[in-house]
């Protein structure tokens, strides 16, 4: 087990150190130095580090304290912003001068740190001031003259959820945090909370499909599997009722064959257009633009774009049924691209509602919006959209 350092050897060491470099020092340290240490960093260089964390900690082959580090440092972020809490850098009184400030920086051994000077009075937070600010002041001028009044601030036991979607509108680098009574309690650097956010929006792609968050490219085989493999059989259990309702209309098929071949292309094109509302509703989720557009806002719109590309994409497969049907000598060709075309547009409308549906759903019920998602649209696009052209053929056409 690799020997702990304090902070200040470690910070000698991987200074001058390349991000990777830097990572695999910091890889060796407890989460808590880790946090500590990158939060001295500036924010350039503090992002480019946090990005080789995971890499280079599962890269030190059985350098099990490397990999609980790395990992118990990523999920810092999953919990409130106070855990995210650092000591404020520079804090000054209001009746401070802008010459006591440059005093107070010019002394000051993080001074690659301090991105605001946070005023306070009492303790309690009444303003910020930038650098820029300082160096443009008089310098008797007080700070309270100059500073930013009522700066935004975290709340104590914000969530960082909450806290992500707070500063999406924002891009401060450095966020102050206080309590109830308004006492300035430490900051937050803006990478902390992105971070959530890229961590958040790259483990949707493979949740989609059953691939658990905590899943990495050095995961091994029998983990792996134990992750994906329960996923699979909710799959297959699923493809059976697509299976199921396709056989309900074995009779059609047996009689109308060219169906058979248009079965898959109706499949795909539905469960594109659902993947594609899929993916907004989850964007909408995790970045909370949901907490402001409404849901049936969003609905409306879906089910207009699915209706729209089923339009367009339904006369070109039409177009392509009544040709196809035409050559394989079947007597009733044109009313076969019409029930494709007809179908089309159903199942594009559908697979848009199920797109919005599903992820609001798994989340009303306490899942994880994004966990399988598509399997279960999938299935649903699947069992509309094939079951609408089979029922629809069989209606008109026998």
């Amino acid at each position: 087990m690799a020997e702990s350092q304090s902070p200040e050897p470690a910070r000698e060491t991987i200074d001058g150190q390349s991000p990777a470099q830097a990572a695999q020092t910091l890889g060796r340290l407890p989460p808590e130095q880790i946090e500590t240490l990158l939060g001295q960093m500036p924010h350039d260089e503090a992002m480019a580090v946090a990005a080789q964390l995971p890499g280079v900690a599962s890269a030190l082959a059985g350098d099990e304290a490397s990999e609980q580090a790395t990992e118990a440092a990523a999920a810092e972020i999953d919990a409130t912003i106070d855990e995210l809490l650092a000591a404020a850098p520079a804090v000054l009184d209001s009746s401070k001068t802008a010459a006591e400030a440059v005093a107070f920086l010019v002394q000051s051994q993080a001074v690659a740190q301090i991105t605001y000077i946070f005023v306070v009075d009492d303790e309690k937070l009444v303003g910020v001031v930038g650098m820029r600010d300082i160096v443009l002041a008089k310098p008797g001028q007080p700070l309270s003259e100059i500073m930013v009044k009522e700066p935004f601030a975290f709340k104590s036991g914000t969530g960082v959820d909450a806290a992500v979607r707070a500063a999406l509108a924002r891009h401060y680098p450095v966020y102050p945090v206080v309590d109830d009574q308004g006492r300035l309690l430490g900051c937050v650097r803006g990478w902390q909370l992105f971070q959530r956010v890229v961590v958040e929006v790259t483990a949707q792609a493979g949740a989609q499909v059953g691939v658990s968050r905590e899943e990495q490219v050095n995961t091994s085989i029998l983990a792996a599997f134990r992750m994906r493999h329960p996923w699979l059989q909710v799959n297959l259990l699923t493809a059976f009722a697509a299976a199921f309702v396709v056989s309900l209309f074995e009779d059609t098929i047996t009689q109308i064959v060219a169906l058979a071949a248009f079965l898959p292309v109706l499949a795909g094109q539905s469960g594109n257009t659902g993947c594609q509302a899929l993916a907004i509703t989850l964007r909408g989720l995790t970045l909370g633009q949901l907490d402001e557009y409404p849901v049936r806002k969003l609905l409306r719109k879906e089910i207009l774009l699915g209706a729209l590309n089923g339009v367009v994409v339904g006369i070109v497969a039409g177009v392509a049924m009544w040709l196809y049907a035409s050559y394989s000598g079947e007597p009733n060709a044109i009313m076969l691209g019409l029930v494709i075309l007809v179908a089309m547009v159903g199942a594009c409308t559908g697979s848009g509602i199920f797109g919005v549906v599903v992820p609001l759903t798994l989340k009303r019920v306490g899942a994880d919006p994004a966990m399988a998602s598509s399997i279960f649209l999938t299935t649903f696009t699947d069992i509309l959209g094939m079951g609408l052209m089979l029922f629809l053929a069989s209606s008109i056409l026998l």
